[in-house]
């Protein structure tokens, strides 16, 4: 049996009239942009990232604005991104090629890889795209296409599998318009060969093996499964006298590094203790206890139990947040989607008549 023809003639063809040529990051096209926009499509569909780049690229037009912005700042327009240590290694990374590369963007990927959160996938795709260098991808897409168009078996994510897909990406990324190649191949994995695949419109069809033989959907395999631990955690919310909330910075490096978020414990019993050991008046006034609510994380499902505690009087500044500066501060998905459901209880509670959560004066608990 014959190998597959070449991916690039029918594949750059079918670019050339079908792909996405209106991305926000080659319209216009930098260096910057593209390591912009690399790293948040990291894990992550490209409509999910569209609004963040814009948010990015408005707050930090150029890696100069970028290197110099405090880290909060950085994590403040990343939050709902997920996997947050993209954003502190973006911020890294910004000041690193400011420093020790006098702010130009290096086109080797060699030097690229050296930097912060940049893998050699990534730094492939900033150098074919940023540079038309001829430097071959793997990201998830890409292993799709090309398990599938090859036939091959297993996991992507296998050391053995991973390294049959390199070697298949490096022999099919042509010489000539890698800049177009790379980009038509992440477009070919991301608009016909989905998880559910539109064979009947794909360009390749012809020479794809899965398809010949009518496996398409065997590949590539699954990761295998794990059953994922459940975790359970209280999370306090004390609020001052005047409706502010009481947060605290994140270790920097770790689940939610840098973030500002909410003190955890994993029993009521300790409640008291959280209290006095952020500073504030234990067993003041009464709590009350929230619906526990879920967050997956790759590895495990944390199930989070909001515990609110009102304190009496106003709280330390710099500790303390007002809700309207919620959804501006980097806080972690979760929190931030049950902060925002709060509020939304909060003002729907006060017009319906009923006490708000957040009273408007001390005095009222």
């Amino acid at each position: 049996m014959s190998a597959p023809p070449p991916l690039a003639p029918p594949l750059l063809a079918w670019f050339a009239q079908e792909g996405r040529h209106d991305l926000p990051w080659k319209s216009p096209s930098s260096p910057y942009r593209i390591w912009l926009s690399e790293i948040m499509l990291q894990q992550t569909q490209v409509q999910t990232v569209k609004p963040y780049f814009a948010r990015f690229i408005e707050a930090f037009p150029t890696l100069q604005d970028l290197a110099a912005a405090p880290l909060d700042a950085v994590l403040s327009l990343w939050s709902g991104l997920g996997y947050y240590a993209r954003a502190r290694n973006l911020h890294r990374c910004a000041q690193t090629i400011l420093h020790e590369h006098g702010g130009i963007f290096p086109e080797d990927p060699a030097v690229l890889v050296t930097l912060p959160g940049i893998g050699p996938s990534t730094a492939n795709a900033i150098a074919a795209q940023a540079f038309n260098v001829r430097a071959p991808i793997l990201d998830g897409n890409v292993k799709r296409v090309l398990a599938r168009y090859f036939a091959v078996d297993g996991w992507p994510g296998s050391p053995a599998v991973a390294s049959t897909l390199w070697a298949l990406a490096d022999q099919e990324t042509p010489a000539a318009a890698p800049a177009d190649y790379t980009q038509a191949i992440m477009d070919l994995g991301a608009l016909l060969c989905r998880r559910r695949p539109d064979c009947a419109r794909c360009p390749v069809q012809a020479g794809c093996e899965s398809f010949r033989t009518g496996t398409v959907g065997e590949r590539p395999a699954p990761r295998p499964r794990k059953d994922r631990p459940l975790r359970r955690r209280f999370f306090l919310l004390a609020f001052d006298g005047e409706g502010a909330l009481f947060l605290k910075p994140r270790p920097p490096e770790g689940l939610w590094g840098g973030l500002l978020s909410l003190p955890e414990f994993e029993a009521l019993e300790e409640l008291n203790a959280v209290l006095a050991a952020e500073g504030l008046p234990p067993g003041a006034n009464a709590w009350t206890q929230d619906a526990p609510f879920e967050h997956g994380f790759t590895h495990f499902r944390l199930e989070i139990t909001p515990v609110h505690v009102h304190l009496t009087g106003p709280g330390e500044a710099g500790a303390f947040y007002a809700a309207e500066r919620w959804p501006t501060l980097p806080l972690p998905a979760p929190v931030k989607r049950y902060l925002r459901g709060l509020s939304e209880r909060s003002t729907t509670d006060g017009e319906n008549g009923v006490l708000p959560l957040f009273p408007e004066n001390p005095g009222r608990s």
